[in-house]
């Protein structure tokens, strides 16, 4: 049973992604690479002067692979709530897991499935991006009306990641590295 599904592989889904995994819970991204960062040139995103949206998705998949994220390439056709947890569907199979985040862009599809509360067309959520169905988080596009910047997904994702550790470790949890967390992470130069 992976901790934490993602249902989504762009800014939100692949940053979520990042914080859980780097801070102790399994996590595994479900994804078909149907990002609008594919249409995208970002100047806008603080530490990037301009770069092409598929570039900037190709460093941050491979951000989160060196950490161990486990992608998959599948379609997630349905989403349910259990006791324990959540159980996601795919053509290919059935994933367990105890937290959902969905970033599925503007497709709001699977949070409705699920139960989420909506208010017009979006998806309502506190300010740590859960929805009303508890352990489950709705991220980006599909929680704000006409604001579809990558940073602002990435913010929404980390803000759930961060949820997520804090209700896991029992206290408000702060994700700050220092530089002897990347000499240890990466080695001595960081790479």
């Amino acid at each position: 049973m992976t901790n934490v599904l993602v249902v989504g592989g762009g800014p939100a889904g692949l940053s979520a992604a990042l914080f859980t995994q780097k801070n102790g819970l399994e996590t595994t991204v479900f994804d078909t690479d149907g990002t609008w960062m594919h249409k995208a040139h970002l100047f806008n995103y603080p530490g990037i002067g301009s770069q092409d949206g598929s570039a900037y998705m190709a460093t941050l998949r491979t951000q989160v692979d060196s950490f161990g994220v486990e992608r998959r390439e599948q379609e997630v056709t349905d989403v349910s709530a259990t006791d324990d947890g959540f159980v996601i569907t795919t053509s290919e199979d059935e994933y367990e897991g105890s937290y959902l985040i969905l970033a599925t862009g503007a497709d709001r599809g699977l949070a409705e499935s699920l139960g989420c509360a909506f208010e017009d067309d979006l998806v309502e959520v506190d300010l740590s991006m859960e929805t009303s169905v508890e352990g489950a988080y709705a991220t980006g596009a599909m929680v704000r009306a006409e604001e579809w910047q990558a940073v602002i997904s990435a913010g929404d994702g980390a803000a759930a990641a961060l949820n997520i550790l804090s209700k896991e470790k029992g206290e408000h949890y702060h994700d700050f590295d220092v530089p002897d967390d990347a000499a240890a992470t990466f080695g001595v130069d960081g790479e």
